[in-house]
């Protein structure tokens, strides 16, 4: 059984559109000056995380879940999922607007890609004045009109474009597409899976001056022609208590506005809880442990570990994850 938190090695990405923010904002540490992600904890293939401190310190989470099994993950996760976490969470900076996508959902992935598909969410942290992002269609379009749109370079005519600030949240189901806009600093929550349809990339090129791949038949198979009245998620937060912002087969999140001290008991739940620090600093502790999370953090807090507090002299915000 783990009795404490586990904390975990970022993962930093490099990107063509990536900035500054992770490192300044977020005190990640990296001498690049473009780096787009920070992936907190991962278990995709060739990125698997681990702990950073700790009496666990050195060990991945596929090795954890290996040797704790349901006590890390919980009973229903893990029969469901096996020896695979079956989340991913990051940081992401925009410096510069990223590529219009879309994910596919589990059938697809899992037919072309041996892979989960990719439901998702979005928090923002921080925005730069008007930022912007893209997510989903801003007129009726049927697969006719979209494709006649994208050959003839007009695609962003169909799409919604939303200005964004600090707290803005928005859910993006398989196959909606979306983009992250330039100035744009959020937390990402989704599922295992690493994999993009590129749709379109600001006829931009790498560092080596060649073109991106896109995707686009590829695409045509996963695309939500829907639209949607109101793309954001409206939520209302009470000071020291949890407030449920999204809630989906994949993932449920919360928001915990805290100032003061908050007890917490998780022997309701059936799984691992990851905390997302994204405003402020907090410190979780018990009788066996004290540990701080500061703004910009991660924390995964295993399924045997039922009940703590979380304490913050300063006002603070903390996404708060697991499956239900």
């Amino acid at each position: 059984m783990i009795n404490e938190p586990l904390k975990f090695e970022p993962i930093l990405k490099d990107k063509i559109w990536g900035g500054e923010k992770l490192i300044k904002l977020l005190h990640k540490k990296s001498i690049k000056n473009n780096i787009g992600e920070s992936w907190e904890i991962s278990n995709v293939d060739n990125n698997i995380s681990k702990v950073i401190s700790g009496k666990y310190k050195g060990l991945t989470i596929t090795e954890l879940i290996k040797t704790y099994k349901y006590s890390l993950v919980g009973n229903k996760v893990y029969k469901t999922f096996g020896e695979v976490f079956p989340l991913l969470v990051k940081f992401i900076d925009a410096k510069e607007v990223l590529s219009i996508q879309l994910h596919p959902n589990d059938e697809i992935a899992m037919k072309f890609h041996n892979s989960f598909g990719k439901t998702e969410m979005w928090y923002v942290v921080q925005a730069d004045a008007d930022s912007e992002i893209i997510i989903g269609f801003n007129q009726d379009v049927n697969k006719k009109k979209y494709q006649k749109y994208l050959e003839e370079e007009n695609l962003l005519n169909l799409l919604n474009i939303e200005k964004v600030s600090e707290g803005d949240v928005f859910f993006i189901p398989p196959g909606r597409i979306h983009a992250i806009g330039k100035g744009v600093l959020l937390a990402e929550i989704q599922q295992t899976s690493d994999i993009t349809y590129r749709i379109y990339d600001w006829d931009r090129k790498d560092a080596k001056g060649n073109y991106r791949d896109l995707h686009t038949t590829e695409a045509l198979k996963s695309i939500d022609f829907n639209v949607k009245t109101n793309y954001k998620t409206n939520y209302n937060v009470e000071l020291n208590k949890n407030s449920k912002v999204i809630s989906c087969p994949f993932f449920t999140t919360n928001i915990i506005s805290i100032k003061g001290d908050l007890k917490i008991n998780h022997s309701d739940k059936d799984s691992f809880i990851i905390y997302m620090c994204v405003k402020g600093n907090v410190i979780f502790a018990n009788n066996n442990f004290t540990m701080d999370l500061n703004f910009g953090e991660t924390l995964l807090i295993p399924n045997s570990l039922n009940t703590f507090e979380i304490i913050s002299k300063e006002q603070s915000e903390l996404l708060e994850i697991y499956i239900e």
